[in-house]
């Protein structure tokens, strides 16, 4: 019988795009399970300074309410002309969170009067994987980048939050216009993700 694993989100294409990570790297044994499958407890608020921070607490905070493993991500957009916001303020720029079009439409226009070569940003995550230990939490955490640069308008409809504006390294298309195998193999979640693996592997061979 599989483990179940807590996957501290309830997005859908992030427990979608995990599970194809575990998929590819043959790693049998667990189930994931998002925050709507399990009763609800209190969420920290997401005040850390870096993705690193937030994620570690989201993990952590999964782990000892529900006494599963538990795997968190925080993770965002940093563009060099906005001096590396929004940062962890991503999910919220335009002061509502979670709403990706007007955060979206910030930027742009925060970028209005910015030149092509100027226009460099990358997409940062930073994953935790929480493991209970008795009274204590083991944390591991990751961190995955993403480069690239930002369109001067939307395009594409394939994945969510800045996906649309942003236009990855050697390509022409945005991360909305990919696939979401393509996207896998060059994005920061999967990187993180990816460098995840081997924690998760010795976790469901243990």
């Amino acid at each position: 019988m599989p483990t179940r694993v807590l996957v501290a989100s309830r997005n859908a294409k992030k427990l979608r795009e995990l599970q194809r990570v575990l998929d590819a790297a043959d790693i049998a044994g667990i189930e994931l399970v998002g925050l709507d499958a399990v009763p609800s407890y209190p969420e920290a608020p997401e005040t850390g300074a870096t993705f690193e921070e937030n994620a570690a607490a989201k993990a952590r905070d999964g782990a000892r309410a529900t006494g599963m493993a538990c795997i968190a991500d925080d993770s965002g957009l940093e563009v060099d002309a906005l001096r590396g916001m929004p940062g962890v303020l991503s999910a919220r720029w335009s002061g509502t969170h979670g709403e990706d079009a007007a955060n979206t439409a910030l930027v742009l226009a925060q970028m209005s009067d910015v030149p092509d070569p100027q226009r460099g940003a990358a997409f940062v995550s930073a994953c935790a994987f929480a493991v209970p230990e008795g009274d204590a939490v083991a944390v591991t955490v990751v961190r995955g980048e993403w480069r690239g640069a930002i369109a001067r308008s939307p395009r594409g409809e394939n994945g969510f939050g800045y996906d649309p504006v942003f236009v990855p390294e050697g390509e022409s298309r945005t991360a909305a216009e990919l696939s979401a195998e393509e996207k896998d193999a060059a994005s920061h979640r999967g990187r993180a993700l990816a460098l995840l693996v081997p924690a998760l592997a010795a976790f469901s061979a243990g």
